[in-house]
């Protein structure tokens, strides 16, 4: 693809669009849980980046204010009688910041960037339904063999390996956002900075201060930028809470998106509505490396999990704003069957359970006469920290000696997704779309970016294939239980807590609808005095 006439005008269209805020009226000031580790939305990885994400990018399809899927840059679609070909019609003022056409080639050069192995992207297995999108991701096909093709500027064909019910809910997230090909060939890596940065969504970027703040303003070339009422946003990044509410309380931020579960009880009766609690899309678990000594025994790993009292972290550590956990996949997802598995002592009282793993450990060769040392590890938060420290002392009975190792967030996942050096180590993971799949391909054997406690099972992969080719919703949904039943035999990674979402919420907001997804675009929203 040639870019030589939209790169040339690049320089001085983005000096318009940093006039075109000038006038910014309106400011919203985001709480947000700490900064992007990246703005490339190839890279992204948290719901940190997708919030500021789905501000600057608008998709194919995008995610309403109540989290329903409707019509983004695609203003219809078209699907095959076999359901494995998509054809998206493009809407046609859909524009660049720099007022460049959005075009169906741009489409094409995002989601083979995202494949390309040489762009790194953790977070690539995502779009695996797509035709050869996993060849191409391994090396073993070129990007030009992905299933997407510009049939003409406006019109966007998507070809899958096998029916995916779930496609759309997979374009609304953050990875399927595209990319300006010209800003990406002159500027590499640097495409992401407010100097380079062409966005195509509501709000353009500004600046960017890590610690400090992310800025972006409303985008006049927006096609629906009339409907916008916010005209500037402010993104803190706040990783302690507890911060966070002193800084609404004070009149600094308009909302928070995760609160001290500590505090729920005393905010509930100082701000009433203003504090919002919504089920969530969303599991709280521990990694555990199977390459560290005794965590190599499934039979300790089965023990730790069982001497861990979930009512106990759900009902005084997170004061009741999350929900026992004892299998992967959340209640109420989409696509699954009715009673999905689950670890065997769910409902056995926790002394039989503590007697059980002690003896469990015992018979491992471990207990207060051998002990093991364990470091856990954890982002900086005092819900976590709170948490750490009431498992630590639940394993202690098992002869369990517990270490802690805080860190920030972007340090603490690059630490799980890359280095790998941790025994045991918090992590949550929240749907990306309503469907077990996306919580079952995170144990993927080849799952590198996700797969923390690098879980190796062919059968489990086996079935994770098998249930991506079949088109059948009921088949497809048993093969998944399955799965998810080896995964809970094997226990890489332990559920503890299935989330619900905690925010607050200034009443000058107007048009927050709290959702299982936990989305909230500033575009949808306005500020009343």
């Amino acid at each position: 693809m040639m870019f030589g006439t939209r790169a040339s005008a690049l320089a001085g269209a983005l000096l318009l669009a940093w006039s075109a805020g000038a006038a910014a009226q309106t400011t919203y000031v985001r709480g947000n849980d700490g900064d992007p580790e990246t703005l490339d939305q190839h890279k992204t990885s948290t719901v940190v980046e997708a919030r500021i994400l789905r501000d600057l990018y608008e998709g194919l399809v995008i995610d309403d204010a109540s989290a329903k899927v409707t019509p983004g840059v695609a203003e219809s679609w078209t699907v095959s009688d076999d359901g494995t070909v998509y054809t998206f019609t493009l809407r046609e003022d859909a524009q660049w910041s720099n007022g460049e056409p959005v075009t169906a080639d741009d489409f094409v050069y995002s989601l083979r960037r995202i494949m390309t192995p040489a762009t790194g992207a953790k977070y690539a297995n995502i779009l695996y339904p797509i035709l050869n999108a996993e060849a191409v991701n391994t090396g073993e096909t070129a990007p030009e063999e992905l299933g997407v093709k510009a049939v003409d500027d406006k019109t966007l064909e998507i070809t899958l390996a096998s029916p995916t019910p779930y496609l759309l809910e997979l374009l609304t997230h953050q990875t399927a956002l595209p990319v300006y090909p010209p800003a990406v060939e002159e500027f590499g890596a640097d495409f992401v900075s407010p100097e380079h940065i062409v966005t195509n969504g509501p709000f353009r970027l500004v600046s960017f201060a890590p610690n400090d703040r992310l800025v972006a303003e409303k985008s006049e070339t927006f096609h629906d930028a009339d409907s916008v009422k916010i005209d500037r946003v402010v993104f803190l990044p706040i990783e302690d809470r507890a911060t966070c509410v002193r800084r609404f309380e004070a009149g600094e931020v308009h909302s928070c998106h995760d609160l001290p579960s500590e505090q729920i009880a005393s905010l509930r009766e100082r701000l009433g509505d203003q504090l919002h609690i919504a089920p969530y899309l969303g599991t709280y678990y521990y990694a555990l490396n199977p390459t560290r000594g005794a965590l190599g025994d499934v039979n300790v790993r089965q023990a730790l999990s069982m001497a861990i009292d979930r009512d106990f972290l759900a009902e005084e550590i997170f004061s009741g704003t999350m929900l026992p956990a004892y299998a992967l996949v959340p209640p109420g997802i989409s696509n699954y069957v009715e009673d999905g598995p689950q670890l065997p002592y769910a409902n056995t009282s926790m002394l039989d359970r503590e007697d059980e793993a002690i003896a469990m450990m015992t018979e491992a060769g471990y207990g207060p006469d051998n002990p093991i040392t364990l470091e856990l590890a954890y982002n900086n938060s005092e819900n976590h920290r709170n948490a750490a420290t009431a498992i630590a002392d639940m394993w202690a009975p098992l002869g369990v000696n517990v270490t802690f190792n805080a860190r920030d967030l972007p340090a603490h996942y690059a630490m799980l997704r890359d280095e790998k050096n941790f025994d045991v180590a918090r992590a949550g993971w929240i749907g990306d779309y309503s469907d077990p799949q996306n919580f079952l391909f995170l144990n993927i054997s080849d799952n590198d970016g996700f797969n923390y406690g690098q879980y190796d099972n062919p059968e489990y992969d086996a079935l994770m294939d098998e249930a991506a080719s079949e088109g059948d919703l009921d088949k497809r949904a048993t093969l998944l239980a399955e799965a998810e039943a080896l995964f809970l035999r094997d226990l890489p990674q332990v559920p503890l807590l299935f989330y619900s979402s905690t925010s607050l919420v200034s009443p000058k907001v107007e048009g927050w609808v709290d959702n299982v997804r936990h989305v909230h675009p500033t575009r949808f929203l306005s500020l009343s005095e």
